[in-house]
């Protein structure tokens, strides 16, 4: 692997630890019964999701490291493609969370654009990884 995608793949490991202290965490909201969380289906949801997509697309972009490194593209496109997918399980999960930050939030607020940012980030990765590919 590259040093780029080396540092990059570090640096998606150390977040890990993160992830697993949100499952907790979400755990401990459900057995404790918190309030603004179990009754607060909006919340629930979206912390849920943020949580789900953070840990699917860490390991996702993890994976992703080793392909880029393997593609036709050049160095500042690999660049970029890096920077895309890792951006993803970073905006994604903050706009799932920072969207219903009071536990009395009934419906999200503008941060829930973030996911979408999120999610642009994600497709023009992994699109321009595929291309790069072929």
């Amino acid at each position: 692997m590259s040093p780029s995608s080396l540092s990059t793949a570090g640096v998606l490991l150390i977040t890990v630890p993160g992830v697993a202290y949100g499952g907790v965490t979400l755990l401990s909201f459900l057995m404790k019964n918190v309030p603004g969380y179990l009754d607060n289906p909006v919340r629930r949801g979206l912390w849920r999701a943020g949580h789900a997509h953070a840990g699917v697309l860490v390991l996702f972009a993890l994976v992703a490291m080793v392909y880029v490194d393997q593609s036709g593209l050049p160095d500042a496109l690999k660049a970029v493609t890096r920077t895309l997918i890792v951006a993803a399980p970073i905006l994604m999960p903050l706009g799932f969370f920072l969207s219903v930050v009071r536990p009395s939030d009934t419906k999200p607020n503008k941060l829930i654009h973030l996911t979408v940012a999120g999610g642009v980030c994600l497709a023009a990765g992994t699109l321009m990884l595929g291309i790069g590919l072929l």
